[in-house]
């Protein structure tokens, strides 16, 4: 059973740090107590900011010593409600922001050895003025932090061709509930010897220990990239359109993102200085990237067979290659703007989903249906990483019904979505992660086998049951 912790016990945490980066005032606390869409809260005594991997030790060590719930947090951009302690109180919540040192740039091996609290997009320039490319590319990546990236195990637009946190990650280091350090931080490409420690706490969000730092790949930059949007008539089209791009450029088709009209005009009409990105409108779009390796003038080449076939094929309503980049600059921010521009049309029920490439068109259609049987007039809101199988299925509430209430479908409409989704064989949680929000949903519908044998690694890294309570399992 986990404690409260007194006065003294809070004193006993906050030296470890130092009073300056132990908060605990209400207006210090509030940042790291709410998610970016405000459907999560709760309340803490206290937020450390560690600044080296030898005090998150003393605090976890301590923790379990007393018992204390401790809550990891990275950039607090994450939208399940893992990153946020529940609404007792009672929960310290551990802030790694602090910890963003570069500690390591191997160019040879194709590593950095970064910490966990470095934002995204600064390790993104960093890898970028070195004539490298670090390819997890996410809509928050201007304050999402690694450690957080890789505890959520994030995808993004770049999975395609270069795989989610996990598949950039060769080694970890990590700080286990009993303030053990686990140090993985090896460049190997391949290491057969034993279990895959480190894919312990990829994507286990924070519920197994606090990762402080990691060996993440490094890619060469790219020679030539270009930038396609295509209108097309159904999402049948876009699926074939992708296996002639898939087979035109191979590996270098590095984007497919398929998107709603609907989300496309809400861009426009929401997001101020964006236009429309065809002359002609079109029930669906696609966002297609390719990178070549070699020159730009074969990734022109590539763009420009994979046009010509899909009109040759009828599958085309209308369709550019961007001219400038400042035009596939304005490609990508159209659809890294889609989430926020959704909220001007008021509540939305969204579902973070995957299903098998193929089957993607089948989903659309039936959970079309299903979202129709529980509100008939919501509108459907669809757009996502097609080339590897996951969609923003959201369910947003009938135009100009600006009711908080639809919110109250949430339960029901999620289980509708969700049916369909594994009657496909898909998941409900493609890159956001379970949290709190999709922890009884997984607890209920998972095999028993695979929460028996989650709760028992739980159980084995974690017996006093410190880190991260209610999340996951």
């Amino acid at each position: 059973m986990l404690e409260r912790p007194s006065e003294a016990v809070l004193d006993a945490f906050a030296a470890i740090v130092g009073p300056a980066y132990a908060l605990r005032e209400t207006d210090t606390v509030a940042p790291y107590v709410t998610d970016p869409r405000g459907l999560f809260s709760g309340r803490t005594p206290l937020v450390l900011r560690p600044g080296s991997v030898e005090e998150v030790s003393r605090i976890l060590r301590l923790a379990t010593e007393m018992k204390i719930a401790v809550v990891p947090q990275g950039g607090n951009t994450g939208l399940v409600g893992g990153q946020h302690p529940d609404a007792g109180g009672t929960e310290i919540v551990l802030s790694l922001g602090r910890l963003d040192r570069i500690r390591e740039l191997d160019l040879r091996s194709g590593v950095v050895v970064a910490e966990a609290g470095i934002i995204l997009q600064r390790l993104r320039d960093i890898a970028d003025a070195q004539d490298k490319l670090f390819p997890l590319s996410l809509g928050s990546q201007g304050s999402c932090q690694i450690g957080g990236n890789l505890s959520s195990n994030a995808g993004g637009t770049s999975v395609l061709a270069y795989g989610n946190a996990r598949d950039l990650c060769l080694g970890l280091e990590v700080v286990l509930p009993t303030g053990e350090v686990f140090d993985d931080l090896r460049k190997l490409r391949k290491d057969n010897t034993g279990y895959d420690l480190k894919n312990l706490f990829i994507g286990a969000e924070g519920t197994l220990g606090v990762i402080t730092a990691a060996v993440l790949k490094l890619f060469p930059k790219p020679r030539g990239r270009e930038t396609i949007w295509l209108g097309v008539a159904s999402p049948g089209d876009a699926l074939a359109l992708f296996e002639i791009a898939s087979a035109t450029a191979a590996g270098a088709l590095t984007g497919f993102e398929l998107m709603q009209e609907c989300v496309v005009d809400f861009v426009i009409k929401h997001m101020h200085g964006h236009r429309p990105p065809l002359a002609s409108a079109a029930p669906w779009h696609i966002l297609v990237e390719i990178s070549s390796g070699r020159s730009a003038d074969d990734a022109r080449g590539l763009a420009e067979e994979i046009v010509a076939a899909g009109f040759e094929r009828g599958l085309i309503l209308d369709g550019t290659i961007a001219e400038s980049l400042a035009q596939t600059a304005e490609f990508w921010r159209m659809r890294e703007s889609m989430t926020e521009a959704q909220r001007p049309e008021g509540a939305s029920i969204k579902h973070d989903i995957s299903v098998p490439v193929a089957d993607i068109p089948r989903f659309i259609e039936e959970a079309a249906r299903a979202v129709a049987s529980v509100c008939p007039d919501a509108r459907v809101v669809c757009f996502g990483h097609m080339g590897d199988g996951n969609l923003h299925y959201n369910a947003t509430q009938p135009a100009g019904a600006f009711d908080a209430s639809f919110l109250d479908l949430y339960p029901v409409m999620n289980k509708a979505v969700h049916d369909v989704v594994r009657s496909l064989s898909g998941s409900i949680s493609a890159e956001h992660g379970i949290g709190r929000m999709k922890r009884q949903e997984l607890l209920e519908t998972a095999p028993p086998v695979a929460i028996n044998l989650m709760r028992r690694l739980k159980d084995a890294v974690d017996p006093a049951g410190i880190m991260n309570p209610g999340k996951v399992v």
